[in-house]
């Protein structure tokens, strides 16, 4: 397929400009993949507003956008199991698949990781069009719309939380940051089986959102000191702990809010690199401090929850920006954080 198409690309902190490229043509192994949606990540917002994420420094231009959903435009040589028209959800990271890693499993950690909207790495889906190894996408059930497809990278993170933190009924937990990652947590822990969890934030809206996903109680950090609530629990403390708004007063704060023997599970990626943890109270607990990266292997499992009306996905999105929006959504994004829960960009 020949022509150009449109891209968004940001050119430094608070800076995004359009520019046009030719539409890439699929290789061996690859689908030309025509963009429907694409939702707005935090890590998007980060690189956006600071021009870095943690150690992640561009050093040129670079494409934002790694949650992509769109249908199968080319298939490429080599390709089978896929055709014109299929709709997919796509798996952001191309790993080598030769490391020590990849033979164990464990490619999200592969460390020639190629990951769509990192520096160095691979542009993001801020335009038209992509291509993207056949391997790594995965096509959606009739029930499953190309919105939710986006949607699925995110889920996946919350589905890799879970599974690392041993979360299974009967258990507590507090979910500290209700954006995308702690409301999606919210909702695999409650299709595990987990009733009490705690969620807290300081917005409002977010707030509200955490209870209709399945916590037990929500609590604004501006008017409940969680680290006293806790204390009333049995065991003085909950289970397990995910920190997922990436923030180091919240991180700081989790090894204070588990009972002995409990977890704290880091899901949130912060913007700077270093940040203090308190491991007195970690190590006074005998406590596990679990960290994750990405996910993996959990696609298919992330679209089954959807198929099967498990995860109520749609319902975390509060914003629709249309691709030509792009740049205008997200920095409405990052200057009304109170308002938005979820973007997604329609294509």
């Amino acid at each position: 397929m020949k022509g150009k198409m449109k891209v968004a690309v940001m050119t430094g902190a608070r800076q995004m400009e359009w520019t046009q490229r030719d539409i890439p043509k699929p290789g061996k192994g690859e689908l030309l993949v025509k963009l429907e949606y694409v939702g707005v990540c935090g890590s998007d917002l980060h690189f956006y507003e600071a021009g870095r994420l943690g150690n992640w420094v561009p050093d040129g231009p670079l494409v934002l956008g790694h949650e992509p959903g769109g249908f199968v435009e080319e298939v490429g040589p080599e390709v089978t199991g896929f055709k014109k028209g299929d709709r997919i959800a796509i798996e952001p990271g191309v790993p080598c698949g030769t490391c020590d890693m990849c033979r164990k499993g464990l490619y999200n950690l592969c460390p020639d990781m190629s990951f769509m909207a990192i520096p160095n790495e691979r542009d993001g889906v801020f335009s038209d069009y992509c291509v993207h190894p056949a391997n790594m996408c995965f096509k959606l059930p009739d029930n499953v719309d190309t919105m939710e497809g986006a949607l699925i990278e995110p889920l996946a993170v919350g589905f890799h939380a879970a599974k690392v933190a041993e979360a299974e009924i009967g258990q507590s937990a507090v979910v500290l940051g209700c954006g995308c990652i702690g409301l999606v947590t919210i909702m695999v822990l409650r299709a595990r089986g987990i009733e009490e969890i705690y969620a807290v934030d300081m917005i409002g809206k977010r707030l509200d959102k955490a209870r209709e996903v399945g916590a037990k109680e929500a609590f604004n950090a501006k008017d409940v000191n969680i680290e006293e609530f806790v204390k009333t629990l049995p065991g003085g403390g909950v289970d397990i702990v995910f920190e997922t708004a990436g923030a180091e007063f919240t991180t700081r704060q989790s090894a204070k809010l588990i009972k002995n023997g409990g977890r704290v599970v880091l899901v949130g990626m912060c913007a700077e690199p270093e940040i203090v943890v308190d491991i007195g109270s970690l190590s006074a607990k005998e406590g596990d401090l679990k960290t994750i990266f990405r996910y993996r292997n959990l696609y298919p499992t992330a679209i089954k929850a959807v198929s099967e009306g498990t995860i109520p996905l749609k319902s975390i999105v509060s914003h629709i920006f249309e691709f030509k929006e792009v740049i205008e959504g997200v920095a409405y994004n990052v200057d009304n954080k109170a308002d938005v829960i979820k973007a997604v960009v329609k294509y």
